[in-house]
C-alpha cells in the first residue's frame, strides 16, 4: 500500500492519524498542493478527482476520501476499533463523523478557501475551478464558532466526541479544530470540556 499524502493539509492528516493510531507503517508519497502537483497529469491519472487523502492499494485499487480508506483498514485491521463495536456505537460514530464534517471541516474550509490569495480560482477542492465568494468566508468563520460552541456542549455530555468511547470522529474532530485554528478562532477560555478533550486527544502518542 502506499498513502498519497500533503503533510501541512488538514484532510490527509485525518488518514495518517488513523493510520497510526491502528499502528501501521503505511509508506507515503507527499503531493505538493501549494505548488499545484495534484493538477498535473501524473497525479491526475492516480486520482481524477485531484485531491488527497488517496490510498493506493496492493492490487492497485484506489481509495480516495477519508471515509473508505478509515472503512477499508477497519475492516482490515479491527484492533483497536475505531468505526465502533455495537450497533449503536457504530450509528453514533457515523452521526457525530457526519457532523463533524460538515458543521466543522466544510465550515473552516468555507471561509479558508474563500478569503486567502492562494486559493483564488480554487474556492472548493477538486478539479474544476470555483471563484472565491468574500461573503463564505464571513459565513465560514461565523459557523466555525459555532460549531466550537456546539463541540465544547457535546463533550460536557460525554468524555469523547461520540460517547465514552475513542473513534475516528475524535479524530476528525482534533483535526477540524485545529484547522479552524488557520482562522485565528481559538477555544476560549470558558469553553472547559473542549479544552480538557482537545489536550487528551492532542496527547496521543499518534
Amino acid at each position: 500500500m502506499i498513502l498519497y499524502d500533503c503533510t501541512p493539509a488538514p484532510s490527509p492528516r485525518r488518514a495518517r492519524f488513523f493510520i497510526a493510531e491502528k499502528g501501521l507503517d503505511i509508506p507515503k508519497k507527499e503531493i505538493d498542493l501549494r505548488n499545484g502537483e495534484q493538477f498535473s497529469d501524473v497525479f491526475r491519472a492516480i486520482n481524477p478527482r485531484c485531491i488527497v487523502p488517496v490510498l493506493e492499494l496492493d492490487d492497485g485499487t484506489r481509495l480516495t476520501d477519508n471515509a473508505s480508506i478509515a472503512r477499508y483498514i477497519e475492516e482490515t485491521h479491527p484492533v483497536p476499533p475505531l468505526l465502533g463495536t455495537t450497533a449503536l456505537e457504530k450509528a453514533l460514530v457515523a452521526e457525530w463523523n457526519a457532523r463533524v464534517e460538515y458543521e466543522g471541516f466544510l465550515a473552516a474550509a468555507e471561509a479558508v478557501r474563500n478569503r486567502s490569495k492562494g486559493f483564488a480560482g480554487h474556492a472548493l477542492t477538486g478539479a474544476k475551478g470555483y471563484e472565491q465568494i468574500p461573503a463564505l468566508a464571513e459565513r465560514g468563520m461565523a459557523r466555525s464558532k459555532d460549531f466550537l460552541t456546539m463541540l465544547d456542549a457535546r463533550l460536557g455530555e460525554s468524555r469523547y466526541v461520540a460517547g465514552d468511547f475513542y473513534s475516528v470522529v475524535d479524530i476528525s474532530a482534533v483535526i477540524a479544530v485545529d484547522f479552524i485554528g488557520w482562522l485565528k478562532i481559538t477555544i476560549a477560555p470558558e469553553q472547559k470540556n473542549l479544552k480538557r478533550w482537545f489536550d487528551e486527544i492532542s496527547a496521543r502518542p499518534a
